[in-house]
């Protein structure tokens, strides 16, 4: 499966803004799909996952109730709404895919990732 991610831009503090993960290739509701993010300096770090139902959904704690993670099979596209930005969200997002939710929060255990997409947030 190929991944493509879009959406990033520059947001003020406090604002919103939504990226998406198309997928190609292969359906993505044959994987858990996975965000990431990566900071300048740091290490990539666990965002949102969901299941390939689109039922079961996951987030990393510093992110949660701000960022809601979603899939349209229709579209075959997965999407990370983000409010309430904060300037710590600034980073680049990845969107991944893995045949399994075990150990989601592991980067590399996901075979298939996108070429990511800048988030800016400004104070």
């Amino acid at each position: 499966v190929q991944l493509q991610a879009s959406g990033g831009g520059l947001v003020q503090a406090g604002g919103s803004l939504r990226v998406a993960c198309a997928a190609s290739g292969r359906s993505f509701s044959s994987y858990f799909m996975g965000w990431f993010r990566q900071a300048p300096g740091k290490e990539r770090e666990f965002v949102a996952g969901i299941s390939r139902n689109g039922v079961n959904l996951y987030y990393a704690d510093n992110v949660s109730g701000r960022f809601t993670i979603s899939s349209d099979n229709a579209k075959n596209t997965v999407s990370l709404q983000m409010n309430s930005l904060k300037p710590e969200d600034t980073a680049v997002y990845y969107c991944a895919a893995k045949d399994n939710p075990i150990l989601y929060r592991v980067a590399r255990l996901y075979t298939y990732w996108g070429q990511g997409t800048l988030v800016t947030v400004s104070s």
